[in-house]
């Protein structure tokens, strides 16, 4: 009989008992070794995971790119994005609600982080729209919904760990992200005029700017869009790999933050200082995962839920959907990075086996990691808009993201009748 079962719930009990994930993964992927396979060749495996992961080169786009988000956040970038949205929107109905969900996108795409785009939107655009007397649901579901964006749009830090952990090309999983996330934005918009309309809600609007004035607000933003389209653009055409990209894109950031007059000495090295502690958190999360997959790989779980799965006979779909339904299970109890780290070791053979694309999968994954983010109970960009709107209540917050979750099963459903919106753009590279 198979142990992993044990190990499976070992893990659960470690995590439900809040022990971090890092130390859980390791914990339990280091004694299920150690039980398969011996004391000896176990630490021996376990060095290797920490010692040659440590020192590899294709880590380094991690800290890069987490260093180009910081670098933004510090350069008030977020403000002028939002203006720049609301410049073109503002005499639509429900305008600065769009012009958050804009502004979100764009600041995802020189970030790269979901709670840093809510945390940084929902302190810009929370209190202009309370001013023109928005209500608090739509308010801070279209900044939370938004600031999911940021996980997907690249250069994202989950596309990063999936990859490392498939061993999947990077700058393609950074491609395919792409479109999905453009539709998202689409559809995020439709999510703010539908809940506008279904609540009959009497938003205020401002008259329409001349054009001029509208294509004059670009040059605000003009430092950033570069930026975006220099590394996005380098990794589509092959000029550079995606560990350059994000060399290039950390050095964009710092210039365009010294050009911008906001650097100094104190900014600069909280940011190196906050750039340190978040990667070597991440790295021992990721070494965790790595050394949680090798235990896996050899406990016979892959083999066992294959089998298990086999219920579905030949419908590969079947199987996909029981796996989503698993993520919006764990999106109840475990936060997006977590989850992700936990549930990839164990279901890409799986999905893999199944003949489905492996750079398509993490853009499901992410799909289903961004549900988590916006759901009940543990939904972490609700508490973040709860943490700044300290008199909103939390029902409040979720009520108003059920448009915006809606959307997004929509997507999920497009991504599997049409792979090609996720698989076209990798495809031409």
């Amino acid at each position: 009989m198979s142990e992993w079962p044990v190990g499976a719930a070992v893990l659960f009990v470690l995590l439900v008992t809040g022990v971090p994930i890092s130390i859980s993964l390791a914990l339990v992927g280091t004694i299920g070794t150690l039980s398969i396979i011996g004391v000896t060749p176990a630490l021996s495996l376990v060095g290797q995971v920490f010692f040659d992961n440590g020192r590899a080169y294709s880590l380094s786009i991690l800290p890069l790119f987490l260093l180009m988000g910081n670098l933004v956040v510090q350069s008030g970038i977020a403000r002028d994005l939002y203006d720049t949205a609301y410049a073109w929107v503002r005499h639509r109905k429900g305008g600065l609600a769009i012009a958050t969900v804009i502004a979100c996108g764009g600041f995802s795409s020189v970030c790269g982080s979901s709670l840093a785009t809510a945390a940084t939107m929902s302190k810009l655009a929370l209190p202009s729209m309370r001013k023109f007397g928005y209500p608090d649901s739509l308010s801070t579901a279209s900044i939370a919904a938004g600031g999911t964006i940021g996980i997907l749009i690249p250069p994202s830090v989950i596309l990063v760990f999936y990859g490392i952990l498939t061993r999947q090309d990077i700058g393609q999983l950074f491609l395919a992200g792409v479109v999905p996330g453009l539709i998202g934005i689409a559809g995020y918009i439709l999510a703010v005029r539908f809940s506008i309309r279904f609540q009959n809600m009497d938003m205020p609007v401002e008259p329409k700017l001349p054009l001029r004035d509208r294509i004059r607000s670009l040059k605000r933003t003009a430092g950033a869009l570069i930026l975006v389209v220099l590394v996005m653009g380098g990794i589509y055409t092959g000029v550079f790999t995606p560990t350059e990209s994000a060399g290039v894109g950390a050095a964009g950031a710092f210039l365009l933050t010294l050009g911008m007059g906001k650097m100094n000495p104190k900014m600069l090295s909280d940011t190196l200082y906050d750039t340190a502690k978040t990667t070597t958190m991440m790295f021992f999360i990721l070494f965790g995962a790595l050394t949680f997959t090798n235990y896996v790989n050899l406990s016979g779980m892959t083999q066992d839920l294959q089998a298990a799965l086999g219920f579905f006979g030949d419908s590969p779909y079947g199987v996909i959907l029981v796996i989503f339904l698993i993520y919006l299970v764990l999106g109840c109890m475990l936060e997006g990075l977590s989850m992700m780290m936990l549930t990839v070791p164990i279901f890409y053979p799986i999905v893999a086996a199944q003949g489905f694309d492996l750079i398509w999968f993490g853009i499901f994954v992410v799909l289903a990691t961004e549900i988590s983010y916006i759901t009940p109970p543990v939904g972490m960009n609700a508490f973040v808009l709860r943490s700044v709107a300290k008199d909103v209540k939390l029902n409040t917050i979720f009520y108003g993201l059920l448009p915006f979750v809606g959307i997004d099963v929509i997507r999920v459903a497009l991504l599997l009748l049409f792979p090609v919106i996720a698989l076209f753009l990798p495809s031409q590279m």
